[in-house]
């Protein structure tokens, strides 16, 4: 494989700090091109900076550039100081800078900018920000110049993409999401509504950040993960079924229309996805463990309880709505997201609200399909979720 140029959105991230030491120990496949960072944590980024050589870092808070600047002359005095670019509009302008691989690890609505810069720019576009696709729907998905432009970096999707090489698309019966559970599976309805953050924020398996934790617990992000692998794979929603795997380690799996199931399997470690976003179509030297075959192990698979959580229901709502309704889904659960972490809302309001402003949303689909209808559609559903909550 020869030396490809990456860029990495959201590099103090548990995402972008993952894929910076997947990049360090194969800097011999690598060159790192750009960061980017909102600017929360300046030091870490500085200290990535250094440790990178990157010569351009788009930060999102333009405030924090002078702390930023500091550090580097902390860490590195004398060491030129890279490009900075600032604002909201940094990290789409470094997505679009040409590198052959850009990384996007933002977590959020914000990511959709950057995914579109990075596909017109023809960048290979690793895609961990499955928000960007879930509202951009078809504005994404035509965007992309061949359908190996996007590889997904979430752990299912990248099982499903690595499984679909077993045959031809045209024998897939279905796909089969796995999920964990999170930390409420189990738990009755009522229980669960009641749920605190610290509770919600208590994942079994997966260390992530606090917004991709809670969406994991409501399985909000199931429903998110399904409306991308309905869009990325071109496969129905009705043929796309989620099973609770508690394990984490058998990460998704394709149905055949002969009866055979092909499954990819590996402890949980998001190393692997990410390498793989990287470096495909070739693969990386020991990116994480493999299974100990040696070892005796228990695999179980579970049906999700949809009453318990009810977020899959509602995302297979939206994709059979209209075009804009994913994108109104997802912002609708980032503002309550926001007010369950603040402590403002208990976790059951959630997802009730998620669906109340669904059905408020009158929809845009077609030809009428765009990225100002897509941005209408986020802010309305943002102000709607607000007002919902505010009348509690």
């Amino acid at each position: 494989m020869s030396t490809r140029s990456v860029v990495v959105l959201g590099s103090t991230g548990s995402i972008g700090t993952q894929a910076l030491d997947v990049l360090g120990r194969h800097g011999d496949r690598f060159t790192v091109a750009g960061l980017s960072a909102g600017g929360a944590n300046v030091r870490l980024l500085a200290e990535q900076v250094v440790a990178t050589r990157s010569p351009v870092v788009a930060l999102a808070d333009a405030a924090a550039a002078p702390a930023l600047r500091a550090a580097l002359a902390d860490l590195a005095p004398g060491w030129p100081e890279p490009e900075l670019l600032l604002g909201p509009s940094a990290a789409e302008e470094l997505a679009g800078a040409g590198a052959d691989v850009v990384l996007n690890g933002v977590t959020g609505a914000v990511g959709l900018g950057p995914t579109l810069a990075a596909l017109r720019a023809g960048s290979t576009l690793a895609l961990a920000n499955k928000e960007s696709l879930v509202i951009g729907g078809a504005l994404v998905t035509g965007a992309r110049r061949s359908a190996d432009q996007v590889v997904p970096v979430d752990s299912e999707h990248s099982a499903i993409w690595q499984c679909l090489r077993a045959g031809r698309r045209s024998d897939v019966r279905r796909l089969v999401l796995t999920a964990s559970g999170g930390p409420f599976r189990g738990r009755p309805a009522d229980e669960v509504k009641r749920a605190t953050p610290a509770e919600a924020l208590a994942h079994p398996t997966w260390s992530m950040g606090p917004v991709v934790t809670v969406n994991s617990a409501s399985l909000v992000n199931k429903g998110l993960e399904l409306i991308e692998a309905h869009l990325l794979f071109d496969v129905p929603v009705a043929d796309i079924t989620v099973v609770v795997h508690p394990q984490s380690v058998v990460h998704s799996m394709v149905e055949f229309v002969d009866g055979s199931t092909i499954a990819q399997a590996s402890p949980p470690d998001m190393r692997l996805p990410i390498a793989l976003g990287l470096s495909w179509p070739d693969r990386l030297d020991a990116v994480a463990p493999a299974c100990d075959w040696t070892a005796a192990a228990s695999w179980t698979f579970e049906p999700l309880d949809e009453e318990a959580f009810p977020a899959v229901r509602l995302a297979r709502g939206a994709v059979a709505a209209s075009g804009t309704h994913p994108a109104v889904y997802n912002a609708a659960n980032e503002e309550c997201v926001a007010a369950f972490l603040a402590g403002r809302i208990a976790f059951g309001d959630v997802v009730g609200t998620i669906e109340r402003v669904l059905d408020r949303h009158e929809g845009v689909g077609g030809d009428a399909l765009s990225l100002d209808a897509v941005l209408a559609a986020d802010a309305w559903a943002r102000r709607a979720a607000r007002e919902v909550l505010d009348r509690r």
